[in-house]
């Protein structure tokens, strides 16, 4: 087969399944991203690698979202177009719904067939937007959702197929495209994210690809003091970067970190505190296998990988209870679940879960069961999006001439 995949971050979601297709003799694998995030990366065995400028204007903060979708959509087709030339008419392109990559794919390539990852579909009530009421969003925010999902539906308009990692994410999605949407995760290789020695150590952990709002850090960080009260022993390690990815964007140089600090002042013991910041994929597998407790927390938002991959090391998790996250941990059974605005009830389950940790073998059994039963790179989550190629490269007209 000849495969395209197109994230301006390649691999991203794909890193799994491209390296799958490029180890297959035979197969032609190329890569389309974005020159600024490809630059100085190694080269991948199988794949070759293709980079498209990209460079983003000022526009109206109004109308941005549709019209950085567009200009990129056409510097990617742009290039993709100089690969047709070069000889690449592949059997399936894969691409991701965000920024407008792939707005012009199945024009340069249509006789693809095109699979969007569909991470999310913006709404003004029961998801991200307006749950936290710490942060409420501007009457102009909400009537922009519309605008920033103008790009979302114009790329499902042209694509065969797509996936949803969760059934919460593909619901978001208008029901006559989420009809279309293939649940697939991407997978957690849970040969390699597995559980360790039991911990002798009362160690708190929490990780999120950037410490903020979204993923609950600031509620997390109130919860301290109480947890440090209750567990004069525990020790707390906090995993992210002071960058923002979701959450409203603060001024040049501040972070959601300094400002939690500010805020707690010397209410919580520093000493106790690790900030490891972002650290190596291995060092933090093996600080999940060390937790006593880890807290998850998030809006009605993307599901993290991170939290499948406490499940999948046996971590005793303490998450919010919010879609995302009820979809994938029952309280009491795999998980502890709490009140994701409540600091008090956050600090009550994890003196709980550290308290009874004993009786509580069976909760992080079930967790790494739930991940290897629902999850599994291997044994799930890859045969599955190989069937849905499979399925899909079956379907496919014969091959027009160029």
């Amino acid at each position: 087969m000849r495969l395209l995949f197109v994230h301006q971050n390649f691999p991203g979601q794909y890193r799994h399944l491209a390296a799958h297709y490029a180890a297959q003799p035979g197969n032609e694998v190329v890569a389309l991203g974005e020159k600024r995030n490809l630059s100085g990366r190694p080269a991948v065995p199988g794949i070759k690698l293709f980079a498209y400028e990209w460079k983003s204007e000022k526009t109206n903060p109004f109308e941005d979202p549709v019209l950085r979708a567009i200009r990129r959509g056409k510097r990617v087709a742009a290039g993709a177009a100089q690969l047709r030339r070069a000889g690449l008419r592949p059997d399936v392109v894969f691409a991701h719904i965000g920024w407008g990559e792939a707005l012009f794919l199945k024009d340069v390539f249509p006789e693809a067939k095109i699979i969007l990852y569909c991470e999310f579909f913006y709404r003004a009530r029961g998801g991200d937007l307006g749950f936290d009421p710490e942060f409420p969003p501007s009457a102009e925010k909400i009537l922009r959702l519309r605008v920033m999902n103008a790009p979302l539906l114009m790329s499902l308009d042209a694509a065969d197929a797509g996936v949803a990692p969760t059934r919460w994410q593909q619901h978001q999605f208008p029901a006559p495209y989420a009809s279309r949407l293939n649940v697939i995760h991407d997978g957690i290789d849970t040969d390699v994210v597995a559980p360790g020695k039991i911990p002798d150590e009362e160690l708190v952990t929490y990780v999120a690809r950037n410490l903020e709002p979204y993923r609950g850090f600031h509620v997390f960080m109130r919860a301290i003091p109480e947890i440090q009260r209750r567990r004069p022993k525990a020790r707390i390690v906090i995993v992210g970067g002071d960058e923002v990815s979701y959450s409203p964007r603060l001024p040049a140089g501040d972070s959601y970190r300094a400002r939690m600090l500010r805020e707690l002042g010397g209410r919580i013991d520093l000493s106790r505190v690790s900030f490891l910041g972002k650290i190596p994929y291995m060092e933090y597998v093996a600080l999940l296998r060390r937790s006593s407790v880890h807290v998850y927390l998030t809006y009605p938002f993307v599901l993290s990988w991170s939290l499948l991959e406490a499940m999948a090391a046996g971590c005793l998790v303490v998450g919010s209870r919010t879609p995302p996250v009820q979809e994938v941990i029952r309280d009491g059974e795999n998980g502890l679940l709490v009140d994701f605005f409540s600091p008090e009830a956050i600090a009550e389950r994890v003196d709980h879960a550290l308290t009874n940790r004993n009786e509580l073998t069976a909760v992080k059994e079930k967790a790494r069961h739930t991940a290897v039963e629902r999850f599994d790179l291997k044994q799930r989550c890859l045969p599955a999006q190989l069937g849905l190629v499979e399925k899909l490269a079956g379907m496919r007209p014969a091959r027009q001439a160029a």
